[in-house]
């Protein structure tokens, strides 16, 4: 059993869930100007409940879209879990229409101009890597999440 099924195991024992229950998958939070493990300890202490992602990325991977009530492993820099998050709300929202309520949830910037600046640069950089382009109007995916465990 790996370290990842094994701390899967404990979350669904410890929390009384169905053995049933699946995992969506894991993540680790990145951005440019944080270091370290910065972002997950935005998350584990309650600051990060959202991301955004482009929905370029889930088309060009072929992923599917997430859904609400997933659950996801988080993982630290050294690919090591360090909580369970549930999705408590996914929806599409263009780039240039994202309320500062919403861009607060991520719990990395000041303000909403400071927000798109630098999210327009990731975007930027990552349709470079991926092939495709920003614009104002770019879908973004917003994942609104809550810290259901953490062990």
């Amino acid at each position: 059993m790996t370290e990842l099924d094994e701390y899967w195991n404990n979350f669904l024992i410890n929390t009384g869930r169905s053995m049933e229950d699946r995992c969506a998958g894991d993540l680790s939070f990145e951005a440019k100007g944080f270091v370290g493990d910065e972002l997950l300890t935005l998350v584990l202490t309650g600051k990060k409940t959202a991301l955004f992602s482009s929905f370029a990325t889930f088309s060009i991977d072929g992923e599917p879209l997430p859904v609400t009530e997933e659950l996801y492993l988080v993982l630290d820099r050294s690919e090591t879990p360090r909580c369970v998050i549930e999705l408590e709300e996914v929806q599409i929202i263009p780039f240039n229409e994202v309320p500062w309520e919403l861009a607060q949830l991520e719990g990395e910037d000041e303000d909403l101009t400071a927000w798109r600046e630098k999210k327009q640069e990731y975007l930027e950089e990552e349709g470079d890597i991926l092939g495709f382009e920003f614009t104002p109007d770019i879908k973004l995916v917003f994942q609104k999440f809550k810290v259901v465990y953490k062990g």
